[in-house]
């Protein structure tokens, strides 16, 4: 997105110049879904599509937003205070974000005017939320001075989503947004909050994001009660087992005391968690090892656990998975994201990418009545303020 498009854009609105030009990424995971809550391994990366902000102090002490991707909620005002009413509409992100600083210190001595645009497609399972909630807290850190880092700030995004937004979500996306680092992935161990971040060399493969085009909200999801299921199950296992967490058992143990677990969603969701930890912890390894094949076959094995055991896909990931992986040239495929709609990733030649955007998309199109939209991934960096050459441009 350009500079000029940005500054125009808060011109149009606040009639004054910016003076300030921030940036925070979107994101994909490359394998590990649903084991973020589940006290596993995630792997993502975050990508050159994100969330850009112009912003300029004022002595209102109100924060005025205003996005050019929802125009018709005009200009929309919040305070930093913690105990402000969230209103439903998406700058709740922005001002959970702030109330979480705030509880922690945060102490905001004059207003900010913010024209916020993103170029990720909304309700893609990109990470929307979590790019605006890194994004506000970077804004904040440095229009204020807060020194916060990062790793704190992770940490409040997933508490603005589960205390503030009512999603029971876990950490992988806002670590995966706020630790994003050029050409990299992030092996994280999410019981631990270690990481470790290996070089994303494809090699002459590039991961292709297919969407489904078909929104879906957290909130209005199964995703609480995946999460749900995932707790009984565990609690059933702690009668026998000393565990704090689902990712603490390796696939023998599992099978081993799965008869523990009679109800059969408790035990689908629970053996998808198990194993997608295992599959994780293998494809890294396989990436290191530059073993591509491995892990195209282990990102396939993660679709399929998601779309069986895990129950999260439907007609739409679905038919964009099952299509991607009968073309020539695709190592792997999968569905990323929470699911019940979003995006799909392939592992594919770059030889080989117009010809799959070109069959995938007939299928589906074909199959599901409209569109589907595709983005090869460029991996980047995290949430940052845009230099001083970049706002010249």
């Amino acid at each position: 997105m350009e500079i000029s498009e940005l500054t125009q854009g808060f011109i149009d609105v606040f009639d004054n110049q910016p003076t300030d030009y921030f940036f925070a990424p979107g994101r994909i995971n490359l394998i590990g879904e649903h084991t973020d809550y589940n006290g596993g391994h995630v792997f993502p990366c975050a990508i050159s599509l994100g969330t850009y902000a112009a912003v300029r102090a004022n002595d209102s002490h109100e924060f005025h937003f205003y996005s050019g991707n929802f125009p018709e909620d005009d200009v929309l005002t919040v305070s930093g205070n913690p105990g402000t009413p969230k209103s439903g509409r998406w700058v709740d992100y922005a001002q959970g974000m702030l109330a979480e600083l705030a509880k922690n210190g945060a102490e905001y001595s004059h207003g900010l005017d913010v024209y916020i645009k993103g170029d990720l497609p909304d309700g893609a399972g990109l990470s929307s939320s979590a790019s605006l909630e890194m994004l506000i807290g970077e804004i904040a850190n440095h229009m204020f001075a807060l020194d916060v880092p990062m790793l704190q700030r992770v940490r409040l995004g997933q508490q603005v989503e589960n205390n503030y937004v009512g999603v029971n979500s876990g950490i992988m996306d806002q670590f995966a947004v706020g630790m994003g680092q050029a050409n990299t992935a992030t092996l994280l161990d999410t019981n631990t909050m270690e990481y470790k971040r290996l070089p994303l060399d494809l090699g002459d493969n590039v991961v292709l994001i297919m969407n489904t085009n078909k929104q879906r909200q957290l909130t209005d999801s199964k995703y609480n009660e995946r999460r749900g299921e995932c707790e009984a199950a565990l609690a059933k296992l702690q009668t026998k087992l000393d565990i704090a967490s689902l990712g603490e058992l390796s696939a023998e143990q599992f099978d081993e005391y799965s008869y523990l677990i009679p109800a059969e969603n408790e035990l689908k969701r629970a053996r998808h968690a198990v194993l997608e930890n295992k599959r994780t912890l293998r494809a890294a390894q396989a990436l290191l090892d530059r073993d591509l094949a491995t892990f195209g076959r282990l990102v396939s094995a993660s679709g399929v656990s998601l779309q069986f055991d895990y129950e999260v896909t439907g007609k739409e990931l679905d038919t964009l998975v099952r299509a991607a992986l009968n073309q020539e040239g695709v190592l792997g495929a999968r569905m990323t994201g929470a699911g019940f709609g979003g995006c799909a990733i392939a592992l594919v030649r770059k030889a080989a990418v117009d010809a799959v955007i070109a069959t995938v998309g007939q299928t589906y199109k074909e199959v599901i009545g409209y569109p589907a939209s595709f983005y090869v991934a460029n991996i980047a960096d995290g949430p940052r303020e845009l230099d001083v050459q970049a706002r010249k441009a």
